[in-house]
């Protein structure tokens, strides 16, 4: 997101109808469904300043959700890792000024005990690979036993053995563990998303997350077209909740905090309800062919930026 990341010009809000929704896969009841709270604590949010660098908090024993604070960098990401009996793999290394590293190894080195192990291989892959994912690969690049995956879609489709790139769904066995990676260029090339079946959770990167939703003009085709093939995924797979990389919302429908802002009050849940797919997939369906538009819905805002060439 850094490199997309600017604030824009007054906002002209799109409300989007009952029947919108409908059309995108959702019934009224559907559209109004309760998004299951998945996190005990409150996550780190700049408004207390001895936070620390960075803030874990586990889904279940072998799934582990990491935010880079605020205070580090304005980006605060959010980073994942899971554990399969086989491999461990970590979507995201972190923003600049980010100790990411530091915490992936004392979880795995946690893990490692609690499992009577001694190793288990590493691999970092990214949602996509703009610099606020990507800037800890460094700190990975001689750690032993790690993978880190290439930044380019010929990479990401190579490893994950997608041999039909957008449109195939790869499968990546952790062992016992089958995730389905699903390619969804548009806000960058080599964007995916992670489907978890164990946890019936979708790890939604960029494209999808409480916040501004940036998007190329001259890839909304690629990305209403990656969003429709999520949609029907969506369709045909339970999803509790979609986790993005960023939380950009506070609890005010519609409200978004200034770009760079130091801290983050009354933040919005990180966790969106699969009825924002549909609500996404239905929003990028108006003329969004010109920079500086933006579409504001309760939990995301559609932020149409200048051409770029990815």
């Amino acid at each position: 997101m850094a490199s997309l990341t600017r604030r824009f010009g007054p906002v002209r809000p799109v409300v989007l109808s009952l029947a919108l929704l409908a059309a995108g896969g959702l019934g009224v009841n559907a559209a109004h469904a309760a998004t299951p709270k998945m996190f005990a604590e409150r996550w780190i949010d700049g408004t207390n300043g001895a936070e620390p660098a960075t803030q874990v908090q586990a889904l279940d024993d072998d799934t582990f959700v990491i935010r880079q604070s605020v205070k580090t960098n304005f980006e605060a990401p959010f980073v994942y890792l899971l554990f399969g009996r086989d491999k461990v793999l970590l979507i995201d290394s972190g923003a600049q000024d980010g100790q990411i590293r530091q915490a992936v190894d004392r979880l795995i080195d946690d893990w490692l005990v609690r499992n009577k192990r001694t190793t288990i291989p590493l691999v970092v892959a990214h949602s996509h690979s703009h610099g606020d994912h990507t800037a800890g690969d460094a700190a990975f690049q001689e750690r032993a036993n790690t993978t880190v995956v290439g930044l380019k879609p010929a990479d990401v489709a190579a490893f994950f053995g997608i041999a039909k790139w957008p449109e195939q769904i790869g499968r990546f066995d952790l062992g016992g563990r089958v995730l389905r990676i699903l390619p969804t260029p548009g806000h960058q090339a080599a964007a995916i998303m992670v489907y978890d079946p164990r946890l019936k959770v979708l790890l939604s990167g960029d494209t999808l997350y409480p916040g501004r939703l940036y998007v190329p003009v001259n890839f909304m085709g690629d990305n209403r077209a990656s969003v429709k093939r999520l949609a029907a995924f969506a369709a045909r797979h339970p999803i509790r909740a979609a986790l993005g990389a960023h939380i950009e919302m506070s609890r005010a429908p519609g409200h978004d905090y200034e770009h760079e802002a130091a801290a983050h009050p009354n933040e919005h849940p990180l966790e969106l309800g699969p009825e924002q797919i549909a609500e996404l997939k239905a929003g990028l369906a108006a003329k969004l062919d010109t920079a500086d538009q933006q579409q504001v819905h309760d939990h995301f805002i559609i932020v149409t930026v200048p051409p770029r060439a990815e």
